[in-house]
């Protein structure tokens, strides 16, 4: 079976079959469809991640995603998985690998926006406010018809770090 005939079943099971309301149900289908492929496949546990991180099981869903990442997951997986792991980290409250990680992973255009958007979050959550909202700025100034170069000066002069609150 090609790569992309497997690839068409992982979306219809999303589109289709998918129901958070059925996890047992859920993990048993994309067990069928990943053990299509050979044992240890990067792919199919990229997928067991997904679907796990999709039902709320966030410490089976790492798991998945870090073995993902040791099978050598490549192309567009390959910068998701580092996408899902790091928000996977962050709901559990370990923001600062999940800050590491997205900061480790270079722009490539297959989803920036959303590791900008993670980034954000995760700087957010282990309390570089100013980091956050300065990656939050400067990834949507792009989309905006004015005001740019005003917005950028103003995301550069935001504070770097953790904020220390004085009592």
């Amino acid at each position: 079976m090609s790569d992309t005939t497997w690839d068409q079943k992982i979306d219809e099971f999303y589109a289709n079959e998918f129901n958070e309301s059925h996890p047992a149900a859920a993990i048993a289908r994309m067990r069928e469809l990943t053990g299509e492929r050979p044992p240890g496949d990067a792919a199919a546990l990229f997928e067991l991640g997904g679907v796990h991180d999709s039902l709320g099981l966030e410490h089976a869903a790492i798991d998945y995603h870090r073995r993902a990442i040791a099978a050598g997951l490549d192309g567009e997986r390959a910068t998701r998985v580092h996408i899902q792991l790091a928000s996977t980290l962050r709901n559990v409250g370990a923001a600062d690998e999940a800050v590491s990680i997205l900061e480790m992973e270079s722009p490539s255009g297959v989803d920036d926006d959303a590791r900008q958007a993670f980034l954000a979050l995760a700087l957010f959550d282990a309390g570089r406010h100013g980091d956050a909202l300065r990656t939050a700025l400067l990834a949507l100034v792009p989309t905006l018809d004015g005001y740019q170069r005003s917005l950028t000066e103003y995301a550069e002069d935001l504070p770097s770090g953790p904020i220390v609150y004085e009592r």
